[in-house]
């Protein structure tokens, strides 16, 4: 019987999250490997497993509130909410002209901890806006929980500023899941073994 790990890896790749060829990130870097997480919010079993999962690593932590980086993580940090009846808040990318023009929606208080979630870092670039908005906001950060770390220096740049951050998986442990699941076609299975081999140097 596979673990939940093993399930929830083979199922993105299934769904096309887990996409092989050339892709240019959001860093500008091009990359052989594409994460598109934005799928699972079609897929509530997948989803009810990765708050599963990120349970596991947030149950170590201590926070009274949660919060998503738009947008991709907002899905996962909503069914950690649900299932574990934490109050969330949201993060504004973009400052409301209208109404209360609150950059952070949701109920909380000035000192109160919250735990960011994230779907993919890079670069940890869209965490730390995120933080710095959360700050702001007289909210204290100390903990980051991430699905998928793509080990290019995003993880070292938010532990060089005294943020935790722990990963559900690293790009490695997804390619390693991958290979030994057998699911890859031969041109596929090639290019993961060479990423492997480019990690491990």
């Amino acid at each position: 019987m596979q673990s939940t790990e093993s399930q929830v890896i083979s199922t993105l790749y299934k769904i096309g999250s887990v996409r092989f060829g050339q892709f240019t990130l959001k860093s500008g870097q091009i990359s052989p490997i594409y994460l598109d997480l934005r799928k699972i919010i079609s897929y509530p079993d997948l989803l009810q497993n990765i708050a599963d999962l990120m349970w596991g690593k947030a149950r170590n932590c201590q926070f009274d509130l949660i919060c998503g980086v738009p947008y991709t993580a907002l899905p996962m940090a909503t069914a950690l909410s649900l299932k574990r009846d934490i109050p969330m808040i949201m993060r504004r990318k973009e400052q409301k002209s209208y109404g209360t023009k609150q950059k952070i929606e949701g109920v909380f208080q000035p000192g109160q901890s919250c735990l960011i979630i994230e779907d993919v870092i890079t670069t940890g670039s869209s965490i730390l806006e995120t933080i710095e908005d959360l700050t702001a906001a007289h909210l204290t950060i100390r903990d980051i929980i991430v699905f998928i770390d793509r080990e290019q220096g995003g993880k070292s740049t938010l532990e060089n500023q005294h943020y935790r951050l722990q990963p559900i998986f690293t790009l490695t442990e997804i390619l390693h899941h991958l290979l030994e699941a057998e699911i890859l076609p031969p041109d596929e299975s090639t290019t993961v073994q060479q990423l492997i081999v480019e990690k491990s140097t």
